[in-house]
Order: structure tokens, then C-alpha cells, then sequence
């Protein structure tokens, strides 16, 4: 029963500070998408280069 209303506290506080303009602006989020963001290009433009590394460990191998 307490769990419930600690929650139900916690949930009504989450909900009154997400909606108010006086909150802070949450740029901690939008950093940890830019990271994302950077983390998921570096690992598009470093695929052609993992595959020539692939390949050439198999050249190396055979011959």
C-alpha cells in the first residue's frame, strides 16, 4: 500500500515538472543522442574498411 503511493507520488511529480516551462531544458538528453548519432556514422563510415581488413586477413591466410 505504501508502494503505491510512493509511486503513484513520484509518478504525479514526474508528470507535473515535465509539463511546466519553468523546467529546465533537458540538453543532457539531446547530448547523449548526438553521441548516439556520432557513434552510429563512425560505425557506417568504417565499414568499407572493416570488410578490406576482412579481406585481406583472407588473402593473407590462403597465400
Amino acid at each position: 500500500m505504501n508502494f503505491a503511493k510512493i509511486l503513484f507520488f513520484v509518478v504525479a511529480c514526474f508528470a507535473a515538472f515535465s509539463v511546466t516551462s519553468a523546467s529546465p531544458k533537458w540538453k543532457l538528453f539531446k547530448k547523449i543522442e548526438k553521441v548516439g548519432r556520432n557513434i552510429r556514422n563512425g560505425i557506417i563510415k568504417a565499414g568499407p574498411a572493416v570488410q578490406v581488413v576482412g579481406q585481406a586477413s583472407q588473402i593473407y591466410k590462403q597465400g
